[in-house]
């Protein structure tokens, strides 16, 4: 696996193409802290994608990200707490609905919008050390980036109101055994980089209409995403990529893929 010598860093997050995934670094000591500008580069790096066929998410240091920045957040009105949030739900919108897997390597402190990041995500990964949770009534107010929503989703009702009402944080073998997490990693980021790596050997419309597929599990009845399935799998036969599939199969040999 090889790293290409171009380095994209904007202010607060670092970008790099490692193989055929795309390996973003958030890098604000000590903690990674979320605020207004780590947000927005986020997001910038978002945007640039290109063919990666995959997308790793870690943090630099002893954090994933240890949530959001306290001191910034300490004296917001209302309206721009709103302000603050709805910017924070639009980056982690784009990250969910990016149309290519991401993989979050949380290596340390994923804790407020550190797991609502996390769990923007496609799959999470935990090193041994990782700790989640959603601390925020410890400080008088609720999760704002989409813990509330998403935490439901990842864990069960009943789980996530246990999560959010007691602020309690989860070790790592907890994460995986409620769902919060895939699987604890010795070597967290190198389990993501391969991960990314065991992705893009597959048909890679295929693995982003698929994305779409399960995306639309959570926002459909059954019936509707059945159907929205049914027509992504007849989408597919469209593709020069199923021809090859199907092809090499047949034919007993390795697949060369080409996006079309």
């Amino acid at each position: 696996m090889s790293v290409m010598k171009e380095v994209h860093r904007l202010s607060l997050v670092q970008s790099e193409r490692v193989g055929a995934a795309l390996l973003l670094t958030l890098d604000r000591p000590p903690v990674n802290a979320l605020n207004r500008e780590l947000l927005a580069d986020l997001g910038e790096a978002l945007d640039q994608v290109g063919d990666a066929r995959a997308v790793v998410i870690t943090g630099r240091g002893k954090a994933f990200v240890a949530g959001a920045d306290i001191a910034a957040m300490k004296d917001l009105d209302a309206v721009t707490a709103l302000r603050f949030a709805t910017e924070g739900q639009a980056v982690l919108a784009k990250l969910e609905a990016l149309a290519v897997p991401t993989i979050a390597a949380v290596n340390g402190f994923a804790l407020g919008g550190g797991n609502e990041l996390a769990m923007a995500c496609d799959v999470v990964l935990a090193s041994p050390t990782a700790l989640f949770g959603q601390p925020e009534v410890k400080l008088g107010v609720i999760p704002g980036f989409g813990g509330t929503q998403r935490l439901v989703r990842r864990v069960g009702t009943q789980r996530a109101r246990e999560l959010v009402f007691t602020g309690r944080v989860v070790k790592a073998d907890e994460a995986v055994s409620i769902g919060l997490a895939l699987k604890v990693c010795d070597d967290v980021l190198a389990e993501a980089l391969a991960m990314a790596e065991a992705i893009a050997q597959n048909g890679p419309l295929a693995v982003r209409l698929a994305k779409r597929a399960i995306l639309d599990a959570d926002g459909l009845p059954l019936d509707a995403a059945l159907l929205s399935e049914a027509q992504l799998f007849g989408l597919c036969f469209a593709t020069a990529d199923q021809r090859e599939g199907m092809g090499a199969f047949l034919e007993k040999r390795k697949a060369q893929f080409e996006g079309r």
